[in-house]
């Protein structure tokens, strides 16, 4: 997304409140808006990580799930979900469901700019082969939960990984 594109506010319990734009919610102090983090999985468990371009205006460089965005508003998350994993990752997210919501406030120290959201996390698998655009990503690596949490404890992750991660342990934990 641009940063004049538009993104939903919402109220502590994730109710929308209106529209501003994606640089505007992300100044400082932040605005709590709107957004989803994927996890793309395969069916030995391993799920998808990628590390974040250093391009980009936000925590750049750091590992974190498959794919993040903000959906606009009024839009279906899950929509607006596969759309992003479509241009950001080149494959085609199916048999998407969400596992649960957080909130989170980060501050990235080298921006300035300040993630404040109401994070949907949903879960699926993907089709195709991963072209990702080197614009939004500088790596891609399968892993096990077991590593994921390994890059969590390193400090290696976006500040929001580690909450995304702990509902997808929870979703696989009901599911097995």
């Amino acid at each position: 997304m641009a940063e004049t594109d538009l993104v939903e506010l919402v109220d502590e319990d994730g109710r929308g409140t209106g529209s501003t734009t994606v640089g505007e919610a992300h100044a400082a102090p932040g605005r709590l808006h709107r957004a989803f983090s994927v996890v793309l999985t395969r069916p030995d468990g391993q799920m998808l990580l990628q590390r974040r371009a250093d391009a980009k205006l936000r925590f750049p460089g750091l590992w974190t799930n498959s794919c993040c965005g903000h959906p606009l508003p009024g839009s279906d998350v899950r929509d607006r979900a596969a759309l992003r994993v479509r241009e950001e990752l080149g494959v085609e997210l199916v048999d998407a469901r969400e596992v649960g919501t957080f909130r989170y406030r980060a501050a990235d120290a080298s921006s300035g700019h300040v993630e404040r959201e109401h994070d949907h996390v949903i879960v699926g698998r993907c089709v195709g082969d991963l072209r990702p655009d080197p614009d939004e990503v500088s790596q891609t690596e399968w892993v096990t939960s077991q590593r994921a949490h390994e890059l969590v404890a390193a400090g290696l992750v976006t500040p929001w990984f580690a909450d995304v991660l702990r509902l997808v342990d929870t979703a696989t934990d009901a599911t097995v």
